[in-house]
């Protein structure tokens, strides 16, 4: 059924600063239920293909070394009105605009380590959950 799934990365930010805990309680606690998630590191390649809209931005090359950096936590969420009810849940891009209590307001650093990932359509969502997980990893 569109409309009610979404795809999110913990991105590596908040892996290495310890906030894959307090953002998955965060989404729980909002009304999501995880359908598919794991602990994975993108390779360059990954990260440039995941990322290629923007190829011709001039921040691409800082965005794939910063997703290659670590670990991110990648996961497929599910509630009705999904992709829109995560985008509010997470804030603005840029911290600093993010209104309080959302995931980027409380943990992300920056407009370029700014700790989650969600997607901006139906239809990215489901392109961007095929990206990063096979039909038998979603339950």
């Amino acid at each position: 059924m569109a409309g009610n799934r979404t795809f999110t990365m913990i991105k590596p930010d908040a892996v290495k600063n310890g906030h894959i805990g307090a953002i998955l309680e965060q989404i729980n606690a909002s009304g999501f239920r995880i359908v598919a998630m794991k602990l994975t590191q993108m390779t360059k390649r990954d990260a440039e293909t995941f990322y290629g809209v923007h190829s011709e931005r001039p921040f691409f090359g800082e965005l794939v070394e910063f997703m290659t950096s670590g670990p991110i936590v990648a996961a497929i969420l599910e509630k009705d009105n999904a992709v829109e009810d995560f985008r509010t849940l997470i804030g603005a891009t840029n911290p600093a605009e993010a209104a309080e209590g959302t995931i980027r307001k409380k943990y992300a650093t920056s407009i370029g380590e700014n700790a989650v990932h969600g997607s901006d359509s139906d239809e990215n969502a489901k392109i961007e959950g095929d990206f990063h997980f096979a039909g038998r990893e979603m339950f």
